[in-house]
């Protein structure tokens, strides 16, 4: 494809190695370190450093910075990773890592994911709880997701009368350090739950590292982790200019004399203008597809990759290029959150791959050419991330040349390229660092809901204070309860008594509403890591090849506008599950559908996205102008073409939710608070707005909820009250 007047040319990217190794450092023959690898590990055996933040770039060696001292033989680690399918990647690394240290006592690597913890306790005939104990146990280094560890700090995994301390309290004591890989994905209430556990490992045991990896650190994190009294170093290696950005070939190979290490190579990048409208994207890729399939026909060796932000849009792409690409010997796969490993690692053997995930791309999957979307600036700047990092493809056949096509709005092409004072000028060459500022200064800038940490933070750490307050550990924790609370109330901006107030106030409200003597919703959402999902259904995928890997969860929102689906029954669908595990002869984890509202066989993905709306059979005037989250009953779905919509409507009428009601339409409410993306918020009408074209009121739901409500008085017109003030 021709370059246009909106394409740029990226500048490679250049490690500074380390100066000098610490003393006694073991490492593999002919290995090298970077700067930021040795002062991460110096970072860590430093007393007086509690905290520890790696800001190094994407493909610089993050991981092996984080696992050093752990392959030293001389500490135990933890490390969470935002996905499963990321932790798997990590744990065939680490034990890579292992292997090439050759220590004497090598350390354990163990990846443990929620429904690897269900196989394996079904398997052994015991709890969760023994098999969580077990595997940490087992381990030196234990791989796992930010839910287990939140939720194992929850009191999750232990009976009601057994100590809250039972099954963290050897955790933690057994493991040294606490690693959190890609913390820049996080949500701000997962952000919330993090602090709140580093701050209760704090107290109940002294002595403990953590090591926060992301290229792009969240300041504010920082800030709030100083105020609690932590002890925090940042490992920048731009700010203290580590990086180079040759300019020529000469400059280059000075570098490598001198020992820098290339991180990424050259790319020549275009910014393609597309109208922010539904399906753009996917009208660019399909009327440009032989210019795509020409990339790999003038380039033998190829490897690339589409990174999309629509799951939907991957499946109805998937079959299309396949299409174009068989009849001339070249294969494409697919990589989204709802492939199976068997369907991710096959796509690992294409040329083409189409997806969502970057998990893969640019790290087993070796690609020299990249088309992106992007949700937000973070995005475009992650994405962009996992092109030029191997000289090779994955058969050692060198790649000759990188090139990628950023599938943005019109107006930030806009803003980059045609206004008098735009940053960019379409055919020079920029480095990284400039590039990543211009997206960051001209992308649209989504809200980072702040309000939320005053808001909402400190209801999760009331909980654990009262945890501490347990009988059988209340003597043990004194002083800890004591410094856990104050701490919170400094991070948090808050008094624990005031939050308390509120919560015992939302609990009377719901024994009203209920006529359930126990039980807080509200409380519930704001404690749990990633909030309830009370409209998530079991699905089976009749579009996924491997039968294993048919059996699945889709939030009913998703399903509603991008699914063709056919309702089917508990039973029947728990039923197919044991026959495929008994024909596969692997176990599939029934744990994640035991909530589900319905269960429905998927057929097909649609070519157009379905309207729908909630509907509520009252009025919802009183319920909105109330601007606060409420406990709602008695919700429905309306999308007139759906024929199996009395049926889900008969359970979801009986459901209670956490939701938050705006008198706002969706659109408005998006553009005014600068929504992210993929918030989660829908339309609804009520009995005296059922008719109307465009609902006149929207509504989020659990955690979206809660994060609403740290925005919504912005629609006011006036301050709203802060509950927490």
């Amino acid at each position: 494809m021709p370059m246009s007047t909106y394409s740029i040319h990226l500048k490679p990217v250049f490690s500074c190695p380390a100066d000098v190794l610490p003393q006694g450092l073991k490492l593999p023959i002919g290995w090298k370190l970077a700067w930021h690898q040795v002062e991460t590990l110096l970072a860590l055996r430093d007393p007086d450093v509690d905290v520890v933040f790696n800001t190094a770039m994407t493909g610089d060696g993050k991981s092996l910075a984080a696992q050093l001292e752990v392959l030293q033989g001389n500490t135990c680690a933890i490390a969470l990773y935002p996905t499963n399918e990321l932790a798997r990647d990590q744990e065939s690394q680490t034990k890579n890592y292992v292997e090439k240290f050759k220590l004497d006592n090598e350390p354990r690597v163990t990846q443990l994911s929620g429904a690897l913890l269900e196989v394996y306790a079904e398997n052994e005939g015991i709890s969760k709880f023994a098999a969580i104990s077990t595997k940490a146990g087992q381990s030196e280094i234990l791989l796992t997701n930010p839910d287990i560890f939140h939720y194992l700090h929850r009191k999750a995994y232990i009976t009601k009368d057994d100590s809250p301390d039972k099954l963290y309290g050897r955790i933690d004591k057994d493991f040294d350090l606490f690693i959190v890989d890609e913390f820049h994905v996080y949500s701000v209430a997962q952000v919330v739950s993090l602090i709140n556990t580093m701050l209760l490992i704090r107290v109940t045991n002294r002595r403990k590292k953590f090591l926060l990896l992301s290229a792009t650190p969240d300041e504010r994190l920082i800030q709030k982790l100083q105020a609690a009294g932590f002890r925090c170093k940042v490992i920048d290696p731009l700010r203290e200019n580590k990086y180079q950005f040759p300019e020529t070939i000469e400059t280059q190979k000075q570098l490598e004399i001198l020992g820098w290490r290339q991180v990424a190579r050259s790319i020549a990048l275009e910014f393609v203008p597309l109208e922010p409208v539904a399906k753009a994207s996917e009208s660019w890729l399909k009327s440009n597809a032989e210019m795509i399939l020409a990339e790999f026909q003038l380039h033998p060796g190829s490897k690339g990759a589409v990174i999309l932000n629509s799951i939907a849009a991957v499946k109805r792409l998937v079959p299309f290029f396949q299409s174009v690409f068989q009849a001339h010997g070249l294969t494409v796969g697919e990589n989204t959150g709802l492939s199976g490993q068997t369907s991710r690692e096959m796509s690992l053997m294409a040329d083409l791959v189409l997806g969502t995930s970057t998990i893969d791309v640019g790290v087993d999957f070796k690609i020299n050419f990249l088309i992106f979307e992007s949700a937000d600036a973070g995005n475009f700047i992650q994405r962009l991330g996992r092109l030029a990092r191997h000289e090779k493809n994955a058969q050692g056949q060198r790649f000759d040349g990188f090139r990628a096509y950023a599938l943005v709005p019109n107006f930030l092409v806009g803003r980059l390229f045609l206004e008098d004072d735009s940053p960019l000028v379409g055919g020079e060459h920029y480095d990284r660092p400039t590039l990543n500022s211009c997206i960051n200064s001209q992308y649209r800038q989504i809200n980072d809901f702040r309000g939320y940490y005053k808001r909402w933070g400190a209801v999760q750490s009331l909980r654990i204070c009262a945890d501490l307050n347990h009988k059988t550990i209340q003597q043990q924790y004194a002083g800890s309860r004591e410094a856990f609370q104050e701490a919170c109330e400094v991070v948090f901006e808050t008094k624990l008594r005031k939050v308390a107030g509120h919560v015992k106030g939302w609990a009377q409200e719901w024994q009203q509403f209920s006529g359930q003597k126990t039980g807080n919703p509200i409380v519930e959402d704001a404690c749990s890591f990633r909030g309830s999902s009370p409209l998530q259904c079991g699905i089976y995928d009749e579009t996924e090849p491997n039968e294993g890997e048919r059996f699945k969860t889709y939030d009913l929102p998703g399903i509603l506008g991008n699914l063709e689906i056919e309702l089917w029954t508990e039973a029947a669908f728990m039923r197919a599950l044991e026959a495929a595990a008994k024909r596969t002869g692997q176990p599939i984890p029934k744990g994640r559908y035991k909530h589900c509202l319905a269960f429905m066989k998927l057929k097909a993905y649609r070519d157009e996205r379905s309207n729908w709306k909630v509907h509520f059979p009252g009025s919802l005037e009183t319920v909105a102008n109330a601007y606060r989250v409420q406990v709602l009953k008695g919700l429905e779905i309306w999308q007139p073409e759906n024929c199996w919509a009395t049926e889900i409507n008969k359970k979801l009428r009986n459901q209670a939710i956490v939701s938050y009601v705006l008198p706002r339409p969706v659109t408005e409410v998006r553009q005014r608070l600068r929504l992210p993306m993929h918030f989660q918020i829908y339309p609804i009408s009520d009995r005296y707005s059922f008719q109307d074209a465009v609902p006149s009121y929207s509504i989020a739901f659990g955690q979206s909820a809660l994060l609403l409500d740290t925005l919504a008085c912005q629609l006011q017109g006036k301050g709203g009250e802060i509950w927490i003030a």
